[in-house]
């Protein structure tokens, strides 16, 4: 497989210094890319760098994923525009090993293939520099007219905040071209990826090696991801998308690429799947066939939420999406985790009842007028009831003084009710 080939058909690559691609035909090349440790979950957003790593093994490469501890100390990168935050070393620490866990469902690390990937963190060799010797050793290699030529740097400088650009910022590029040095030298790396807002920082790194070594060393970038409307890729109203399902269900990941336009589906999948042409093409036929069936987008979230969770957490968010339509949504309703209920049903009204009551067999009017206002009145609810709009777990209750029972509860604690069509409430008992 060529790389840069495999990564022109998919979209993936915005810039290449020369020679980039007769270096990757001509040896296995090690390649490496940053990540920012400063959470412990990756998000949607770093996935298009991983994907280049996991492309890269796939070539015959061999990827390292490096860590940024000491860049990470220096603080976030994310808000260009804003000072980063500072984070200590055991927060770091333990972040890297949660990003590793995740990055070894997308790389190779165990096996002993001489490609096998390799995490590395720069805090490990940033840490013994003092701030003369760091000066003395790398900061003269580098002019400060170059470093003031780079797009990022002339941004901050000329930005409207005023609030200009501290030296630690500055300094940003040196250390992030320094890693490069360091990794040619001890690694053999040749080339460094990243996103297109890298390309500065990545060249900053070739220039070192060129005048410390006298190497020849390589970038490739891939572009910034956008969405066909021109929204920000892997925002949602409710922040970013993780891959941790701590902070983004299985369910809500699934959903996520489940609605993504169908320009933005058609783009998505080759970034993010590791599908071939053939089928890729073949899916695109399909969707231009019968656009009503979305198989661009359903084949997209399957790819990847088994990728990023597992074939289970796959199945179940399936499963938990034909809930509010399915005519077997009730025995669905029973089977699926809570976690998986309170994602599907996030942001109805929830309201809090006392077991005792359950456990009593307090009449439904009771529980859904006095207990919890999901009613104004008991008229009202006995009108809904009559008129077979009342329905409690998705089934319908024809009987609006019925008993409720704890055989009603959900995951032993949740009671769903439905008002009409699509007005939804959620018991949580106490």
């Amino acid at each position: 497989m060529n790389f840069v080939e495999e990564l022109t058909w998919r979209g993936m690559v915005h810039q290449m210094m020369p020679g980039t691609e007769e270096q990757l035909q001509k040896e296995m090349t090690t390649a490496y890319l940053g990540i920012d440790p400063t959470a412990d979950s990756l998000h949607i957003g770093h996935l298009v760098g991983v994907m280049m790593l996991r492309h890269l093994q796939r070539a015959g490469h061999k990827p390292i994923a490096l860590i940024g501890g000491a860049t990470g100390m220096i603080g976030d990168p994310s808000m260009k525009s804003q000072e980063r935050k500072l984070l200590d070393e055991e927060t770091l620490r333990h972040n890297q090993e949660a990003i590793k866990r995740q990055l070894a469902k997308f790389l190779d690390f165990d096996s002993d293939a001489p490609n096998a990937a390799e995490m590395v963190n720069n805090y490990d060799w940033m840490r013994d520099f003092t701030f003369l010797g760091f000066i003395r050793d790398v900061g003269k290699l580098i002019t400060v007219n170059y470093m003031m030529a780079k797009e990022s740097v002339k941004k901050r400088l000329s930005g409207e905040s005023g609030e200009g650009m501290s030296f630690t910022e500055f300094s940003y590029q040196l250390c992030q071209g320094y890693d490069f040095l360091h990794l040619y030298r001890t690694k053999g790396c040749r080339l460094q990826l990243g996103g297109s807002d890298q390309w500065g920082n990545i060249t900053t790194g070739t220039e070192l090696i060129r005048r410390t070594e006298g190497g020849e060393a390589y970038a490739l970038t891939c572009p910034l991801i956008t969405k066909a409307d021109g929204g920000k890729f892997g925002k949602t109203e409710s922040g970013n998308v993780w891959l941790d399902a701590r902070y983004t269900s299985p369910y809500k990941f699934y959903q996520f690429w489940l609605n993504v336009s169908d320009a933005d589906a058609e783009k998505y999948i080759k970034i993010f799947t590791s599908l071939s042409r053939e089928e890729i093409e073949a899916l695109v036929a399909e969707q231009a066939a019968d656009p009503s069936q979305r198989p661009l987008q359903k084949r997209l979230a399957r790819e990847i939420t088994t990728m990023v969770h597992s074939a289970a957490d796959y199945e179940t968010a399936v499963e938990a999406s034909k809930i509010l339509f399915s005519s077997d949504a009730r025995d669905i309703l029973h089977r699926i985790d809570e976690a998986t209920l309170l994602s599907v049903f996030e942001g109805v009204p929830t309201y809090e009842v006392e077991r005792a009551d359950i456990e009593a067999g307090i009449p439904l009017a009771e529980l859904l007028v006095d207990k919890a206002p999901v009613f104004a009145s008991k008229g009202e609810m006995r009108k809904m009831a009559q008129q077979g709009g009342l329905q409690i777990n998705k089934e319908k209750q024809a009987d609006a003084y019925a008993p409720v029972s704890t055989d009603m509860l959900l995951n032993d604690r949740y009671i769903l009710v439905q008002r009409g069509k699509k007005n939804y409430s959620l018991l949580i008992v106490k």
